[in-house]
């Protein structure tokens, strides 16, 4: 649930220019698991680590992405961890480096729970989508024809509203409606000055809505890409409308239960994480705040979501090989023509500089970020995280993948 966009806003009628290529980045050091009785998993002490057996050579992909976290915790973060999955090979590679833990010193785990953000899009979009494949929604349907009763759809004056924004707008950001974290007065809550004493606020989607609507629309429905979390917002009331059930429950049903993803959830007003978890650092009012525990219904459909490296893994290989869409919605889900290149409907593409495209999102939550990507027929992926919500250098934003997706072809 990002304050500021994953992708640049365009800024001018569509369609926009797109996006240089890349997120974020990262570098790391790996850590070796050598059985299934993992091994512990040591900082960056220098120490030599013995040769790979050679068994395990062939179980696991090779540790790309260790260079590149390790570059992200010498800028100056806390820690940082991948998880590489390949086709041919029957292990993952888990890589990590510093510290989930700046009191204690411990290393980030490879089951640790953690906030995924915006990653948190990409499960709502699948889901709305199926609703398409099932013929209960159609991506021309108004928005405001499919909100629950008592769920505003204009603003105060009509100065902003629902009626005239699709599903599809919603999906890829082309609403025009306002971002409600960018509100100044919320802003500080959630992000700011007022970050200790408002983290434990809880909020409704209604409110939050209300929030959206209280301020003009950025463009008009359909005319310009701008990421707002508000869309997403509104696409969780818009299942809850067609279902009968909130969001969360149609997620778990329809891809968490399907695609084994055992360690995500969705906490609604629990700020805390599950066990095994480590430490959330951000920076509030100039310093950096442990922002660990939380209400995350600040962030709802728009970014509430808790997961692990290994089942971020598992639903982007299982979204991308086809296994919880059909072909129809696969091809909308990856169609960035609305946006000129910067996002389809809940998932965008980035070329990196070897002329590989890779497909993902990424997500970053107060003392949280975290992105996945993976070739287009899934058997590549790599999901990495860092336990801050900030790089300080936005440059190195695609070092991590194109370590991993660049290293080889094969």
């Amino acid at each position: 649930m990002p304050k500021r966009s994953p992708r640049p806003a365009a800024t001018a009628a569509l369609p926009p220019v797109p996006p240089v290529a890349g997120h974020r980045r990262a570098l790391l050091r790996s850590s070796a698991l050598a059985t299934l009785a993992a091994l512990a998993l040591t900082g960056c002490t220098g120490q030599p680590r013995p040769a790979p057996r050679a068994s395990e050579a062939h179980e696991r992909p090779p540790a790309t992405t260790r260079h590149a976290l390790q570059r992200l915790v010498d800028d100056g973060i806390p820690g940082a961890a991948s998880l590489t999955t390949r086709a041919g090979y029957p292990a993952a590679r888990y890589s990590t480096t510093g510290v989930a833990d700046l009191r204690s010193g411990r290393t980030m785990g490879r089951q640790d729970h953690f906030r995924a953000g915006s990653l948190t899009k990409t499960l709502v979009a699948t889901v709305v989508l199926q609703l398409v494949a099932e013929g209960r929604l159609s991506l021309h349907d108004s928005a405001a024809a499919h909100l629950p009763p008592g769920v505003p759809a204009t603003g105060d004056g009509d100065r902003s509203e629902l009626r005239t924004v699709t599903i599809r707008q919603l999906l890829d950001h082309t609403s025009g409606l306002f971002n409600y974290t960018q509100d100044p007065r919320l802003s500080k809550q959630l992000f700011g000055t007022g970050f200790g004493a408002h983290r434990y606020d809880s909020h409704t989607p209604a409110e939050l809505l209300r929030i959206a609507l209280g301020h003009p629309p950025t463009a008009a429905p359909g005319t310009r890409y701008a990421y707002s979390n508000t869309n997403y917002l509104v696409l969780g009331l818009v299942i809850r409308a067609v279902t009968g059930n909130p969001y969360a429950t149609e997620i778990r049903r329809r891809i968490l239960v399907p695609a084994r993803l055992d360690h995500t959830s969705f906490p609604g007003t629990d700020p805390a994480l599950p066990t095994p978890h480590g430490r959330a650092y951000s920076r509030a009012d100039g310093r950096r705040v442990d922002a660990t525990s939380l209400d995350p219904s600040r962030a709802g459909a728009a970014g509430e979501m808790v997961t692990t490296l290994g089942d971020l893994n598992r639903f982007l290989a299982a979204l991308l090989d086809g296994r919880l869409l059909a072909p129809r919605q696969m091809a909308q889900i990856r169609n960035e023509k609305g946006t000129g290149g910067a996002y389809g409907l809940g998932l965008y593409a980035t070329e990196l500089p070897c002329g590989v495209t890779v497909w993902g999102h990424n997500g970053d939550i107060n003392g949280s970020y975290v992105r996945a990507a993976g070739t287009a027929d899934g058997r590549r992926i790599v999901s990495y995280r860092i336990n801050t919500d900030t790089l300080p250098d936005p440059a190195h934003g695609t070092a991590v993948l194109t370590a991993e997706f660049c290293s080889s072809r094969h």
